[in-house]
């Protein structure tokens, strides 16, 4: 029987040969990972009275979403989870220092072609760039996996998405997945697996890869994946943490739904609030005054995203009135943004540049919105209260519509700015 990449690879967990979609499988994952919220799954783990964890090394603890702590309470989180950590052994504990979760886990060699890899934390379906299955799952089910080493799963639908044509000068991966979310809406792949692919996904990079997989989950999905190929090999070379085996959709295999977009014509996108697939054209909603831009997050915080923000910000200036927040994806990041220059471009143009973490994207600290303010992000949500104030406006945008719209004070098409760049 043909097989979908998701049912190829539950197949193989679950050691048989073909698995069907509405199955439930009891399986045992390659890597799992939690971050901030392990205090709390450590008191879930204990709870099950379970002394140790089931497999210490294959257990990754990132702290990122409140770093440095923000108040004595977030503090005592954190020396909870590092007690937990010498006491079980976990040797694969990133403390403050490191960054986000997804981008060091991915930057540690963690996300495996070919992997089942399980987050308490809903856009782990980022490692799907990689060609692994990856999804989240809530605080009860890891501290389960922590204590037996197993969780159930559904097997999902799938869905085969393919871009194709070419990517307008001024148009990103984060536009391309914003316009299909829009199109699809936020229940249109439901406990489904997204598949990209096309012509588009085959020249994009891994920094790009990871963006549509992030936010695959903003339409619905149990998670997205791009087919291994060299780019992907290149990226594990010398930070692979261990063998790995891709596995690929049956080339005749037969989906829920096969969806096919044309971008060659796609505007820069922006995603209104108060949901992400409130999505329109950034000309649409061009002269919206904004208190302030973010860029980073677990989605365009790469040195990908940062390079096109100094692109437009090079000998220019943020808007007076408005704040520009910076957050590299990791340290490693935030490195090598400082030898290629980027971080001096940043300064100079009036941007404040944050120490890599998830800052205000959760609403807890370093950024959080007044009432009645209005930011642009590029995030991968725009909920109400998203960044910690209810009576705040959110709007999703990529890092070059971001960048140009700080220099104006307002939503703005990064076009104008590029088209004076080339």
């Amino acid at each position: 029987m043909s097989q979908s990449f998701a049912q190829k690879i539950l197949a193989k967990k679950a050691e048989r040969d073909e698995v069907h979609p509405g199955e439930i499988l009891t399986l045992s994952p390659d890597r799992v990972l939690s971050h901030d919220n392990s205090a709390d799954i450590s008191e879930k783990f204990r709870s099950l009275s379970a002394e140790r964890v089931w497999d210490r090394e294959r257990i990754v603890i990132i702290l990122d979403h409140i770093v440095p702590a923000a108040d004595s309470q977030y503090a005592t989180n954190h020396t909870i989870i590092r007690d937990f950590v010498k006491n079980q052994g976990i040797n694969n504990f990133y403390d403050l220092n490191w960054g986000i979760c997804h981008q060091v886990f991915s930057e540690e060699g963690f996300a495996l072609p070919g992997d089942l890899i399980l987050g308490a934390d809903s856009h782990t379906t980022t490692y799907g760039a990689f060609g692994a299955f990856s999804a989240g799952i809530g605080r009860s089910e890891m501290a389960g996996i922590w204590a037996t080493g197993q969780i159930w799963l559904r097997v999902p639908e799938s869905i085969r998405i393919d871009i194709d044509g070419v990517l307008p000068p001024g148009v990103y991966s984060k536009d391309v997945i914003l316009h299909i979310i829009g199109d699809l809406k936020a229940d249109g792949a439901l406990y489904q697996s997204v598949e990209f692919g096309g012509k588009v996904v085959r020249n994009m990079g891994i920094a790009d890869r990871m963006v549509l997989c992030n936010m695959a989950v903003e339409m619905g999905a149990k998670n997205g994946v791009v087919e291994p190929d060299e780019k992907t090999e290149n990226w594990f070379k010398e930070r692979a943490k261990g063998g790995y085996e891709p596995i690929y959709a049956d080339f005749d295999a037969r989906y829920a739904r096969a969806l096919r977009y044309d971008i060659s014509n796609l505007k820069p996108q922006v995603a209104c609030p108060h949901t992400v697939d409130n999505v329109r054209s950034v000309r649409e909603v061009e002269g919206e005054i904004l208190d302030q831009v973010l860029i980073g997050t677990c989605t365009n915080g790469r040195i990908d995203d940062l390079e096109v923000a100094a692109r437009i910000l090079q000998g220019r200036r943020v808007k007076d009135g408005t704040r520009l927040l910076v957050f590299p994806a990791s340290w490693r990041v935030y490195k090598e943004a400082l030898k290629r220059g980027i971080i001096e471009v940043l300064v100079e143009s009036g941007a404040l540049i944050m120490n890599p973490g998830c800052g205000p994207c959760l609403g807890a600290h370093e950024g959080v919105l007044a009432p009645g303010e209005i930011c642009l992000s590029t995030a991968n949500r725009n909920f109400r209260g998203r960044m910690g104030c209810k009576e705040a406006e959110i709007y999703l945008a990529s890092p070059a519509t971001a960048a140009a719209s700080a220099v104006e004070g307002r939503i703005t098409d990064p076009r104008r700015f590029l088209g004076r760049l080339q």
